[in-house]
This record gives structure tokens, C-alpha cells and sequence, in this order.
């Protein structure tokens, strides 16, 4: 089994919603995070800006600054990996910086505490 897990836009957090439902994935975690990208930064500017020199501060302005997002974990069995990293994709492309991005990462085992049940027999079987 495998966690899918995707920094994606706020404000398409409802569509990957609905895209992993119709793609039979029903359970996921979702929270709000902070975070960017690679952008260009300017490297000698953020050490700068980080040792409080406020010309590099000023020079920053906005773009160095954490942007809000929204961070998804899916745990699935390792034959819905491709289909839940479609799911995301489908709704999360828009070809411009920001999209978000996707990692997928070993789970070694789960447990579902009501019944005592493990490994995949708890994850969704799409």
C-alpha cells in the first residue's frame, strides 16, 4: 500500500474531491498548509532578507512569501496509485507555476481500530 500525498490549490480542493469519488476513492485526509515552490529566487537576496538586512526584505516584497495550499494524504493499495495520481492530475493541471505537486510514498501497514482489520482490507478497493 502506498500514500499518495498532494499540495494542491485551495480553491480546487472541492473538484479533486469529486474526482477521486468518481474514480472510487473515497477516503482521504485533508488540512491546510503553507508553503512555494522553486519560483526564482534569488538566493543572495533570501539570506539577506533572513539575517534582517531590510533592503533585501524590501526587494523580496511578496514573491518569496508562503502562499496558502491545501495538502491531501490518500492511503490505497498499490494497484490504485496510477488511478488515484490521475484523479488528482485531472483536476489539479493548469500548466502555470503553482499547480502543486504529488509524492507517493510507502506505508508499511494499516490497522482499522473498530474491527481489528489490517493491510488493504481497510483502504478503498475501487
Amino acid at each position: 500500500m502506498k500514500e499518495v500525498m498532494a499540495i494542491i490549490r485551495m480553491n480546487r480542493i472541492n473538484r479533486t474531491k469529486e474526482s477521486l469519488a468518481e474514480a472510487g476513492i473515497s477516503s482521504m485526509h485533508a488540512r491546510e498548509c503553507l508553503g512555494r515552490g522553486k519560483g526564482l529566487v534569488n538566493r543572495e537576496l533570501l539570506m539577506g532578507a533572513e539575517e534582517g538586512y531590510e533592503e533585501a526584505i524590501s526587494l523580496l516584497g511578496n514573491s518569496q512569501r508562503l502562499i496558502p495550499k491545501r495538502m491531501i494524504s490518500i492511503i490505497v493499495p498499490d494497484k490504485l496509485v496510477p488511478k488515484t495520481v490521475a484523479a488528482i492530475i485531472a483536476v489539479n493541471r493548469t500548466g502555470k507555476s503553482g499547480d502543486g505537486k504529488i509524492f507517493v510514498m510507502p506505508v508499511s501497514d494499516a490497522l482499522r481500530v473498530r474491527t481489528g482489520e489490517t493491510g488493504d482490507e481497510v483502504l478503498d478497493d475501487a
